[in-house]
């Protein structure tokens, strides 16, 4: 396996995933809960996937119109 495979297979953090996804980190913990972003909670630490989070984006299911608590807005950051 190649180091640059190792690199991109890593499990990235929260503050990753959020530089990665061009977000907010508090919109990625928004995304764990109300869209189920891809994560897996380790200890009190969550990680993540490059190839899983790219499938759920690909998937549709990261929508820009989110839903919260009954009131619909539409993130605008991009």
């Amino acid at each position: 396996m190649k180091k640059l495979d190792l690199i991109e297979d890593r499990w990235l953090s929260i503050k990753e995933i959020a530089e990665y996804l061009n977000e907010r980190w508090e919109t990625i913990y928004m995304y764990l809960e109300k869209k189920n972003l891809p994560g897996h909670r380790i200890g009190k630490f969550w990680k993540f996937k490059i190839a899983e989070v790219d499938a759920w984006v690909k998937s549709g299911k990261a929508s820009n119109n989110v839903a919260i608590q009954g009131e619909w807005i539409m993130n605008i950051s991009n």
